[in-house]
């Protein structure tokens, strides 16, 4: 089992990276961090000489002072480096670096000089440092304003803010979990070779191209459509579905949900539309007997949806690694829905007397092979 440690934790990538590692817990062990670690050196020096791996994403991207963003990443690498030093120890050191490197501001030379830092220190020590140049990430719970165009437009589009184009150029973008599955890749692949002075600079290929205007076109669409309609958008692209993604976790669940349904009644009985669809997926129906609760699992990558159209039902979301729960009561009598985002544990407990008709929509096939479901209690 490989002791991992992440400066930047409780960060945008820190985050994903910490809960994608805990789905493996036979091959991973989770070396805890926090950001007051770097105000405290024997705190710093005992999670350096604990990790046999450390992904150094702890880092600033923005200040009104250009100075004060290089200084304090050079001063993160420096220390880093110094506590493995005065403890003698030589984890596999993972560097997230930008291709901002090649451009003249200060952020990019803060990275490109703390990347050369580290292979100086790797060679040194006969240790092991990977170097990753990623282009702009973009996944669920980034922060508005900080971390990406994507996380600031979804913010602001589910939250009546107007979005603003200050240069409409074209982006290349990463979503942040193909970002995760490509460190975690090449832990594994450096896991024989810690100890040797490897060191390797790994060039992050953009999965997807957009210009800024196209951008905010796809997500003023994804708005007007969800929040009228209820309408899930195309997400048979891989793009499309993981900004579709990225946009559900800004919605604020607690006053948009449930989203009560259209019921239309008439001498032969009622009629509810409940998933409109310009996607594919699976749609299926269930019956809860009284008490009973479905559930208690998440996904990092499927969508879902469930309709109440018949009893009585609680459904609970928490975001995975917090302890925000939120909780629903929907009624058949009115029927209503609730969508889950990805990363949320969720459940469903029939809470009336009767049975509880509810219809499921998820939007891949079910495959046992790789179900995409972690079970996890709300």
């Amino acid at each position: 089992m490989l002791k991992i440690g992440i400066t930047g934790q409780s960060g945008f990538v820190g985050t994903h990276l910490y809960n994608t590692l805990g789905l493996q817990p036979d091959k991973f062990e989770r070396i805890p961090f926090e950001d007051a670690y770097f105000q405290d050196d024997a705190k710093l020096k005992e999670f350096v000489r604990s990790c046999e791996a450390i992904v150094h994403l702890a880092a600033m991207n923005r200040h009104h002072d250009p100075e004060v963003i290089y200084n304090t990443n050079i001063k993160l690498v420096k220390q880093l480096i110094e506590a493995c030093l005065a403890t003698n120890s030589t984890p596999h050191i993972l560097f997230s670096s930008s291709t901002q490197e090649e451009l003249d501001n200060l952020y990019g030379k803060s990275k490109k000089e703390g990347r050369e830092l580290f292979e100086k220190w790797a060679l040194e020590n006969k240790a092991a440092f990977t170097g990753f140049i990623i282009p702009n990430v973009f996944g669920p719970f980034g922060n508005p304003y900080y971390n990406s165009v994507v996380a600031t437009f979804c913010h602001q589009l589910t939250h009546n803010e107007a979005p603003k184009i200050m240069i409409d150029s074209e982006i290349k973008l990463i979503y942040v979990g193909e970002l995760v599955n490509e460190i975690v890749d090449h832990i594994e692949m450096m896991e024989q070779e810690i100890g040797y002075g490897i060191v390797d600079t790994v060039f992050v290929d953009h999965t997807a191209s957009i210009k800024v205007s196209d951008l905010l076109k796809k997500l003023q669409r994804f708005k007007k459509d969800y929040f009228e309609k209820g309408m899930i958008p195309d997400l048979s692209n891989t793009f499309e579905r993981n900004l579709y993604n990225t946009f559900l976790c800004y919605v604020d669940h607690e006053s948009f949900f449930p989203f009560h349904l259209k019921l239309n009644t008439d001498n032969r009985g009622s009629f509810v539309e409940t998933v409109k669809l310009n996607s594919g997926g699976q749609v299926s129906f269930s019956t809860t007997v009284p008490g009973i609760t479905r559930g208690n699992h998440f996904h990092i990558r499927k969508a879902e949806r469930f309709a109440v159209i018949k009893g009585k039902a609680r459904i609970e979301i928490r975001r995975v690694g917090t302890n925000n729960k939120l909780s629903f009561e929907l009624d058949g009598a009115r029927p209503s829905f609730v969508d889950m985002p990805i990363w949320h544990t969720h459940n469903i407990t029939n809470i009336g007397e009767e049975e509880l008709y509810t219809i499921f929509w998820v939007s891949e096939h079910y495959d046992a092979n790789d179900p995409d479901t972690y079970f996890l209690n709300v």
